[in-house]
């Protein structure tokens, strides 16, 4: 029963479909620094 419980929520897990919903959980878990910039091509070409 324990194995068959632990495979359900190892397939559950496994959804590739939030994959990237993961992904960004787990990044802003780490409390990524908020970009703040602007949009400066002609500063960023000296």
């Amino acid at each position: 029963e324990a194995l068959a419980t632990m495979a359900n929520l190892m397939a559950r897990d496994n959804d590739p479909g939030r994959d990237d919903e993961k992904r960004l959980e787990r990044f802003m878990m780490h409390k990524p620094t908020i970009f703040t910039g602007g949009y400066n091509p002609e500063g960023a070409i000296k």
